[in-house]
């Protein structure tokens, strides 16, 4: 059976087609790596460092781990790295490794903690026959209470809600009751290093039995995804971090067009088009605006005439009063009454764009299905770019 983890599940969620393109397809990209990415690896091996040799009674200070950290960090980092944060510098990240280190270190040092792992990898087999990657930063205990923990170096600070509603080491905990039967209580503990803090939860039996459930049917969403071979593209705010863009019907001729000199990037056949859509639909929509501003016109005309025809040099505008019924805002009631008359059927009318939402969702009958086929149907929307600042463009 194949092994799931959060990260899998979390980029499905994201995105079915990164899904698809990162575990199925096997897609090769070029990872830029980032700063953030950089220091948290460094800190992990540092804390990593510290934890063994206090384990094997190796004498361990601040200045032995912030020799090795800088080692590492001389050995290792490349201009190649990138730092996107404005303003701040490869110096700024170092520095800050530096301070999170000898926090932690302060902390820690004299931990009564019995550690039972580092970097601890294995696998649980879910009640459905899946398996799911176990994957602890460390892992320790006090008697009959473990500790799941994890270091992280974000620059926001996790809340209590967050910590809460976490699925990684919640999952983590299972693997812990099920390798530790003494384990009465098992402590999800974040070590949120930019800080100085640490936050932690717990789960209930019936919290880790409900979330192993939802586990195993987004699983199953997976599977029919995968059997169906049906990856959406899902966009949001993360696509600007995403690896797979030149592989992404979605942003493909962005990337086609992004680095090019501003005379090839007007020449582009798909940047004209649009160019000239986007005119067409403006002009339509000033149209439309004045269309509606004449025909005012024409009826305030006709009203003081006293006609119903104005003349044009080869056209006539006939203008004609009328009534209009306006049904009240809550229509349930009328709805009711004419159904109980027998207009209903007669007055009706389908709504197209729902009926078709519950045939994509498969939630009609099937004798109603029975009855509709599909076709491809292409579709233009028209939005700002919103990798373009106002004015660049």
């Amino acid at each position: 059976m194949p092994t799931y983890s959060n990260s899998k599940l979390s980029t499905f969620e994201n995105c079915p087609f990164q899904y698809k393109l990162h575990y199925l397809d096997k897609t090769e990209v070029e990872q830029e790596q980032t700063i953030e990415l950089f220091l948290g690896d460094l800190v992990h091996q540092v804390l990593e460092k510290m934890h063994k040799d206090m384990k094997f009674k190796k004498r361990v200070s601040k200045a032995i781990l912030l020799k090795f950290y800088k080692d590492i960090w001389d050995k290792d980092y490349s201009e190649d790295i990138r730092v996107v944060k404005e303003g701040l510098t490869a110096e700024n990240y170092k520095k800050m490794g530096m301070k999170y280190i000898s926090d932690y270190y302060d902390s820690y040092k004299k931990e009564d903690m019995t550690i039972l792992g580092l970097e601890t990898q294995d696998r649980i087999t879910l009640p459905d026959g899946n398996s799911w990657h176990v994957r602890m930063d460390k892992l320790g205990c006090k008697g009959d209470t473990y500790f799941v923990c994890d270091y992280k170096t974000n620059a926001w600070m996790k809340t209590q809600e967050d910590a809460d509603s976490d699925r990684q080491l919640a999952m983590y905990s299972i693997w812990v009751k099920d390798k530790f039967k003494d384990a009465r209580k098992v402590i999800l503990k974040w070590h949120m290093l930019a800080f100085n803090k640490e936050v932690t939860s717990e789960r209930t039996p019936q919290q880790l039995e409900t979330l192993q459930k939802e586990v195993m049917e987004r699983i199953k969403e997976i599977q029919k995804a995968e059997k169906e071979n049906n990856f959406p593209r899902k966009q949001s705010a993360l696509c600007a971090y995403c690896a797979y863009k030149e592989h992404c019907p979605s942003f493909i001729h962005l990337a086609k067009i992004q680095d090019k000199p501003t005379e090839k990037f007007k020449k582009d056949d798909g940047v004209k088009l649009v160019d000239s859509y986007s005119e067409i639909k403006k002009k339509l929509s000033e149209l439309q605006q004045n269309k509606e501003e004449f025909e005012g016109k024409l009826i305030e005309y006709a009203k003081q005439l006293g006609v119903d025809a104005v003349y044009g040099s080869n056209n006539v505008a006939k203008v004609k009063e009328g009534m209009k019924i306006v049904l009240p805002e809550e229509k349930e009631e009328i709805i009711a009454i004419l159904k109980e008359k027998g207009l209903w059927d007669e007055v009706a009318m389908i709504n197209f764009m729902r009926l078709q939402s519950h045939y994509f969702k498969g939630s009609l009958h099937k004798d109603i299905i029975d009855k509709i086929k599909t076709e491809k149907d292409w579709r233009i929307s028209l939005s700002k770019r919103k990798d373009v600042e106002e004015g660049e463009e």
